[in-house]
């Protein structure tokens, strides 16, 4: 143990010392801020969540039992070592917090916003054992990346000499960036590939400022950029250019992160009609095109009866973004049970409060529409929830003859995607599933094309930010060891 080791366990153990484990597990978990319900639900560019106090982050990170055994650290798919940094937070040393989470994530203050702790690392957490509430590990790795940027003394970790190599990454969602951040402290030169013009994938085109800023994601590209990561924006790989092409350029390694950007519709009657369109094609314009605007060369409809179709978080922010831009009635259509939803609890709770009606057990079997093209109606069956299938999960079964007819002038699918296909149509060899998700190894990320590794939508259809970003380090710890012997 070096000297630092000994001074940090010195501190924790004072910190142990200073209140008894039932003295934390009595204290009440601190609840974050937000703005205003009403207020909010017409402001689509200030965030919701107003985040921590110093005082409120010092009283929360007092209820962690520094465990010995800290199992809130299996639920997080990055590693962070969640003790340390909140114990940095009690002992009020948030710069320190703040390097401790940089060493494992690329990416603290997003996924602090982002990532669903309640099933991660916070349902792993002690307390819930003793019918307590968890410690709020997200809000206080917000609050640590929040402090440091704030305060202006933003530290970047420390990379490895450069050993020359050259690695590309391809995609700058999370899963690119995670990967991209471990391939650089490793002294590699990366260059991440991204088709569209702003650099942040996902977590710039598909969540909306009121929950994610965009410059808050731009922050922790600049992190990179100083880590030495270059980027190239505008270049579709396997497209503009191809897999070989990095190949004949010098490139040692390839991973592949390009996302689920093909939208799903649910094959109905009606899809085809004016005001019909994907979560994918309405966040991304709204978003990233800024389509909402009267000025806009290609603006949105501004729709004042909209129904989102889906329940996971995609769905939460389109239906909440919808009413952020008008909407009278905004509405959230999904065939199962409020239970059954993958959406957030918080963001469900945020969605209810801004007025969001919530059409459980209801499925849209048409779409109508007028004269000139335009939807006007969606006709739903009410459903059921019929027997468990084999996960446990209750599947959705109708109601034989019972329907509803429901006014709109704007339906939102959400009812999911599927990966991006111009790589795995480009790369021969590349083993691809009936779905289109690249087929790698679970824990090397490696695929059937030894050069190419693959993360995050592509290969799991669907996934959080930080289960993309556990991809790209996983990757990145397999490609090092990959390429240092071939």
């Amino acid at each position: 143990m070096d000297i630092l080791e000994e001074r940090a366990e010195t501190w924790r153990v004072e910190l142990r010392s200073a209140m008894k484990a039932k003295e934390r597990t009595d204290l009440a978990r601190v609840h974050m801020p937000e703005l205003d319900a009403e207020y909010r639900s017409h402001n689509r560019v200030e965030e919701v969540n107003l985040g921590l106090t110093p005082e409120m982050a010092m009283l929360e990170a007092r209820r962690c039992l520094d465990c010995a055994n800290p199992t809130c650290m299996e639920g997080c798919p990055v590693g962070i070592h969640i003790p340390t940094f909140i114990k940095h937070i009690e002992k009020g040393d948030f710069l320190e917090a703040a390097k401790t989470l940089k060493e494992t994530s690329a990416l603290p203050a997003v996924c602090g916003r982002v990532c669903p702790q309640e099933k991660q690392c916070e349902e792993r957490c002690v307390h819930l054992k003793m019918k307590k509430e968890s410690v709020a590990i997200g809000h206080l790795e917000r609050f640590a990346a929040d402090y440091e940027r704030e305060s202006g003394n933003i530290s970047v970790p420390k990379v490895a000499p450069a050993n020359d190599i050259k690695i590309a990454a391809v995609g700058s969602g999370p899963a690119g960036l995670a990967f991209a951040g471990d391939m650089a402290k490793l002294g590699y030169e990366v260059v991440v590939f991204e088709a569209l013009h702003e650099i942040g994938g996902v977590l710039k085109y598909g969540i909306p400022e009121f929950r994610l800023p965009n410059d808050i994601v731009d922050v922790e590209i600049q992190n990179l950029q100083s880590m030495g990561v270059h980027f190239v924006t505008n270049c579709v790989v396997g497209k503009t250019i191809s897999i070989k092409d990095l190949e004949e350029d010098g490139f040692k390694g390839i991973f592949v992160a390009s996302g689920a950007g093909l939208p799903r519709f649910m094959n109905i009657k009606g899809e085809n009609l004016v005001g019909v369109m994907s979560s994918n094609e309405y966040l991304t314009r709204v978003n990233l095109m800024d389509a909402a605007s009267p000025d806009s060369d290609t603006p949105v409809f501004l729709g004042k009866k909209v129904a989102v179709i889906g329940g996971g978080n995609t769905a939460m922010d389109s239906i909440r973004t919808a009413k952020r831009l008008g909407a009278e009635r905004a509405m959230i259509v999904y065939r199962r049970s409020e239970q059954e939803m993958p959406a957030r609890l918080e963001e469900v709770k945020h969605a209810k409060e801004e007025g969001i009606e919530f059409w459980t057990l209801h499925n849209p079997i048409e779409y109508l529409g007028n004269e000139q093209g335009r939807v006007t109606h969606v006709l739903l069956q009410v459903m059921e929830l019929g027997e468990p299938d084999a996960s446990g999960r209750r599947s959705p079964v109708e109601v034989a003859g019972k329907t509803e007819l429901v006014e709109v002038d704007e339906v939102i699918v959400s009812v999911g995607v599927s990966p991006n296909p111009l790589i795995p149509q480009s790369v021969e060899g590349l083993e691809v599933t009936k779905w289109g998700t690249v087929v790698v190894d679970k824990d090397t990320m490696q695929s059937a094309v030894p050069i190419i590794f693959a993360g995050g939508d592509i290969v799991r259809g669907g996934a959080t930010v930080i289960l993309a970003m556990g991809d790209g380090r996983r990757a990145a710890k397999a490609m090092d060891e990959w390429v240092k012997n071939n």
